[in-house]
């Protein structure tokens, strides 16, 4: 019995003119101080471009991202806050892609305040009346010279799963030295732009990131049956008993 798999069989390499993906890197060294995380980037960036998306990357900690959870820290007494603007970055992307070097076995402390800027503007609506990040996709990469790839990117996809982000399989890839010091990704002699097992994952990582983000896209977004949080706080929420005739 022939068992090969042939669903979603191409013959040809796909396209996806028209997409649009962000990658936000939260390594701790500010331009132009050469970034590990940046290695790892291209290797999917190129993928992406190669095959027509339009791929913009950005280092939070070349902006003045303020502190805190809410959209515009202005507005709470921070004097500068560059997340509105990187937030329509966001906002303008079919795919995001957080990525990050491990500290101490977690994500970094920049990584972090980009996710809690995320959250900050999660219980914003889209038209639909979901929340602002549907019919979105995520993904990340990882790398260090320590233990925790899986957990950093376990971390990060929970949290973009739980602001509305859709992953798709196999949605992180890393890098890991040799444990302890030694060299990182891009050093000479490191191993790491010529491993296997981590330009496998980071190309699988990037072409279903876009698949996707492509099947999301010509669906219109997530389907809003059942997920409207507008219908839910005007007392129309799907299948359940309205108080009043309880």
């Amino acid at each position: 019995m022939d068992t090969t798999v042939t669903a979603g069989h191409q013959s040809a390499a796909p396209r996806f003119d028209g997409l649009r993906a962000l990658f936000i890197n939260a390594t701790l060294k500010p331009s132009p101080e050469p970034s590990n995380t940046d290695g790892l980037v291209r290797l999917s960036s190129d993928i992406m471009r190669g095959h027509g998306a339009d791929v913009e990357e950005i280092r939070a900690i070349d902006h003045d991202i303020a502190t805190g959870v809410w959209p515009d820290m202005t507005e709470h007494g921070a004097q500068i806050d560059a997340w509105p603007e990187i937030f329509q970055k966001v906002m303008s992307a079919d795919v995001l892609v957080l990525a990050g070097p491990i500290w101490l076995g977690d994500n970094s402390s920049v990584m972090k305040r980009v996710i809690e800027r995320l959250y900050a503007c999660s219980s914003l609506l889209n038209e639909h009346g979901q929340y602002a990040y549907y019919g979105r996709v995520g993904g990340t990469l990882i790398t260090g010279n320590e233990d925790g790839v899986k957990h950093c990117a376990m971390n990060v996809l929970y949290s973009l799963q739980h602001l509305g982000y859709t992953i798709p399989p196999q949605a992180d890839a890393g890098w890991l030295g040799a444990v302890g010091p030694g060299p990182s990704y891009l050093d000479p002699g490191s191993g790491g732009p010529e491993n296997d097992f981590t330009n496998r994952n980071t190309t699988f990582m990037t072409y279903n990131l876009l698949h996707l983000a492509a099947m999301l896209r010509a669906a219109g977004g997530m389907p809003a049956y059942g997920n409207m949080r507008s219908e839910w706080d005007a007392g129309c929420a799907p299948d359940q008993v309205s108080p009043e005739h309880r």
